[in-house]
C-alpha cells in the first residue's frame, strides 16, 4: 500500500494494513525459528523487539554461532554467551560453533561450561577455531566432548586429546583437525572411534609418518601439509588406505614427499601441492649441479610412483609441475603407467625462470618430432581436459609449446 493512501486511514485501519503487509509474521512458529536459525545469533535476539509475537522466539533457536571477533571486552562476550544459553529452550541443537581469536582472553573454563550445554541438548554440528597464545599453542578437549554420541561433524583447531581418556564418536560422519598433533597411534585410535566415519581432513597437523585407513567407511582424505619442511621429523608421509575413494593433498611443500602405498579404490585424486626446484631462492652458481639433478631425479621417482599408484583414478588434479616432469619423462623415454583417467584438470602454477636441468628439456621441444614419441597409451581413456591459470603470464614459450604438445593427445 502506497504511503498517500496509508495517511488518508484511520488509526484502526492502518494497523490492520501494516499487520497484512507483515506477511513474514504470518508464518508458522516453527518456520520463523528456522529462519531465526540462519541468522547470526545477534540478529536472533534483536529480533525480539520487533513485536509481542517476536519476544521469544529466539529462544528457540537451534543453530549458536559465536564470534569473539565481535566484541572488544571479555565481558561483554562471556555475558551475551550466557544469556544465550540460559534462555534458550532447544532440546536438540543442529550447529554450535565458537570463533575466539583473542590470545589474551582465557576462555577455557567458560569453554567447558558452553560445550556441556551443547552436548546435553544433543549437538550435532561442533566447530572449535581458536588460535591460542604463543606459549599455550593449544587447548585441552573438555571432557564432555569425549563422549559426545550425537556428534555428526567435528571441526577443532588448535586442540589436544587427553590419551587418558576413551573417545567416542559413534555418530561422527566428518572429522576435521586443524594444528593438531597427532602421533601414528592417534590416527588408528580416532579411527576406532569413529566406526561410522566418512570424511576426514587434516590440516597442518604434525607427528606422524604413516596415515592407516583400513575402515571401508572412510571415503575421502583430505590433507593439507604442514608448514614445516618435514612433515612429523619424517621426509616421507605414507598413505594406506584401500577404501578410500578420493583424495586430496595440497600444500607448500619442498623436502615434503607423500608416498602413497594403497589407494586401489580411489576414483579422484587432487594433487595440488607445489614441489619446486632446489634452486628456487637460491643463486645457481651457488648449487652444485648433482644436488639440483638428484632432487629431480627423486621428483621423477615420485611422479612415476602416483602414475601408477592414480591408475584406477578417473578425474586427477594436478598441478603444472606435475604435467612438467611427465612431460620430463617422455622426453627420456621412459615407460608410463596407463590410466583409466576420463577428465584431467591442470592447474597453472606461476613459477620464476626455470632452472638450468629443466630449461634443458624445454629447449629441446622444437627439435622432436612429438608424433614419433607422444604416448597416447598413457590417458586412452581421457575425454575432457581442464586448464586453470592465466597460461599466458604462468607459461614461458617453451614451457607453453611443451604444455600443447603434452596435451594434444
Amino acid at each position: 500500500m502506497a504511503s498517500s493512501e496509508l495517511r488518508n486511514l484511520t488509526k484502526k485501519q492502518k494497523e490492520k494494513a501494516v499487520d497484512d503487509d507483515d506477511r513474514i509474521s504470518q508464518l508458522p512458529d516453527a518456520l520463523l525459528v528456522q529462519i531465526l536459525s540462519l541468522l547470526p545469533v545477534e540478529d536472533a535476539v534483536t529480533s525480539c523487539v520487533l513485536s509481542k509475537r517476536w519476544r521469544y522466539l529466539w529462544t528457540c533457536i537451534h543453530s549458536f554461532i559465536f564470534r569473539d571477533r565481535n566484541y572488544n571486552k571479555v565481558e561483554n562476550f562471556i555475558s551475551f554467551v550466557d544469556h544465550v544459553l540460559t534462555h534458550s529452550t532447544c532440546s536438540k541443537i543442529k550447529k554450535f560453533q565458537l570463533y575466539f581469536h583473542h590470545t589474551e582472553w582465557k576462555l577455557e573454563s567458560k569453554i567447558s561450561q558452553w560445550l556441556s550445554f551443547a552436548v546435553e541438548n544433543k549437538v550435532e554440528d561442533v566447530v572449535l577455531d581458536s588460535y591460542p597464545c604463543d606459549d599455550d599453542p593449544s587447548y585441552e578437549l573438555p571432557l564432555s566432548m569425549y563422549t559426545c554420541s550425537s556428534l555428526v561433524t567435528l571441526y577443532l583447531s588448535h586442540w589436544v586429546f587427553d590419551e587418558r581418556l576413551t573417545i567416542a564418536w559413534n555418530s561422527l560422519k566428518s572429522l576435521t583437525l586443524h594444528s593438531t598433533e597427532l602421533e601414528d597411534d592417534d590416527v588408528v585410535m580416532l579411527l576406532s572411534s569413529c566406526p561410522a566415519l566418512e570424511t576426514m581432513e587434516l590440516l597442518f597437523c604434525e607427528g606422524c609418518h604413516r596415515l592407516e585407513f583400513t575402515c571401508s567407511n572412510l571415503k575421502s582424505l583430505t590433507l593439507i601439509s604442514p608448514s614445516q619442511p618435514l612433515f612429523g621429523g619424517y621426509d616421507c608421509l605414507e598413505i594406506f588406505a584401500p577404501y578410500l575413494q578420493h583424495l586430496d593433498i595440497s600444500g607448500e611443500l619442498f623436502d615434503f614427499k607423500c608416498r602413497l602405498v594403497n589407494v586401489s579404490s580411489l576414483v579422484t585424486a587432487n594433487l595440488t601441492f607445489n614441489i619446486c626446484c632446489i634452486t628456487d631462492g637460491w643463486e645457481e652458481d651457488d648449487i652444485e649441479e648433482d644436488s639440483c639433478r638428484d632432487h629431480h631425479q627423486d621428483i621423477r621417482n615420485l611422479v612415476l610412483d602416483y602414475l601408477e599408484k592414480l591408475s584406477h583414478a578417473t578425474e586427477l588434479i594436478i598441478e603444472s609441475w606435475f604435467a612438467e616432469v611427465v612431460f620430463m619423462l617422455q622426453l627420456e623415454g621412459v615407460m608410463l603407467p596407463e590410466l583409466r583417467c576420463k577428465c584431467l584438470n591442470l592447474k597453472l602454477q606461476c613459477r620464476d625462470i626455470p632452472c638450468q636441468l629443466e630449461q634443458s628439456y624445454f629447449d629441446e621441444v622444437d627439435n622432436i618430432n612429438f608424433p614419433s614419441w607422444i604416448p597416447n597409451t598413457v590417458f586412452p581413456n581421457l575425454k575432457n581436459v581442464n586448464i586453470v591459470g592465466d597460461e599466458a603470464r604462468c607459461l614461458k614459450s617453451g614451457q607453453k609449446r611443451a604444455f600443447v604438445r603434452f596435451l594434444n593427445f
